[in-house]
């Protein structure tokens, strides 16, 4: 479960940092709203970690364990700074880069402005979830809360963003063909 990892290495957590912090960045952007702000918190986060990686215990994931820290100090960061208006966001942020990465092609700007208006502990679950792939007991772990807290805080965060976004916005997968709720069945 530790990824190969033993805590202490410095080679270790260079590999660490270099697998990690695309994400960690990505889910801070999120977060915090800014790239700039994201970019210290993110850094911030990772000497935090590195002061602490004697003491990682293996038996986390370590990606997991920095998601961790990252998402408490850019909570922390939040609640100290202003909130800015979704105009200056869209202006500081301008259009995202294409990439191939399949969490960065998903993200519509409208998806980004409604996770930016969540509150942080639902949006960390919803971008750990949909954007990293992590399940819940792996969110859980990371945030430090139970389950059962992820999957409140997931139900709470779909119902925000269906109510934010002008299509309707589903955790559930997605159904290989839709039916027309117009179609009418023969009935025996």
């Amino acid at each position: 479960m530790g990824e190969g990892y033993q805590p202490g290495s410095r080679e270790d957590f260079d590999r660490l940092y270099r697998t990690a912090y695309p994400r960690v960045y990505r889910t801070l952007s999120v977060i915090l709203r800014d790239p700039d702000e994201a970019e210290d918190c993110a850094q911030d986060a990772f000497v935090q970690a590195f002061q602490a990686w004697k003491r990682w215990r293996p038996d986390a994931p370590a990606e997991a364990w920095v998601h961790r820290i990252a998402v408490n100090r850019a909570i922390s960061y939040r609640r100290r700074a202003k909130l800015r208006s979704v105009g200056e966001i869209l202006r500081r942020l301008g259009r995202p880069a294409t990439s191939t990465d399949p969490a960065e092609a998903a993200a519509r700007p409208d998806l980004l402005t409604a996770l930016r208006s969540l509150p942080p502990k639902l949006a960390v679950a919803i971008v750990l979830r949909h954007y990293h792939g992590y399940n819940n007991r792996e969110i859980a772990a990371a945030i430090g809360v139970s389950e059962r807290t992820i999957g409140t805080r997931l139900r709470q965060a779909g119902e925000r963003l269906r109510a934010e976004l002008d299509s309707p916005f589903s955790l559930a997968p997605r159904t290989a063909f839709p039916s027309d709720n117009s179609e009418t069945y023969a009935e025996d």
